[in-house]
């Protein structure tokens, strides 16, 4: 096991602290179950000779605005 130095903000230190006394882990416990989250949730990085490509769109049927008030609604607050 390799061992390591990280820094945290107050806040987050202090919060990270209660999370483990909750559960009655370390703050090393803690953060392990917290990077092994951060593994298995991210996707591994893509090998460099693939090359993404936006996922293909749901068929939501046709758009119901005139085009010319595209940008516009496209702006609104909602």
């Amino acid at each position: 096991m390799i061992k390591t130095q990280i820094q945290l903000p107050d806040e987050l230190y202090h919060e990270v602290k209660r999370f483990a006394a909750q559960r009655e882990w370390s703050m090393a416990e803690t953060f392990r179950r917290g990077a092994e989250r951060l593994m298995s949730v991210y996707p591994k990085e893509p090998d460099s000779e693939e090359t993404w490509a936006l996922p293909p769109a749901k068929d939501c049927g046709a758009f119901l605005a005139p085009p010319e008030r595209w940008t516009e609604i496209a702006h609104e607050d909602l």
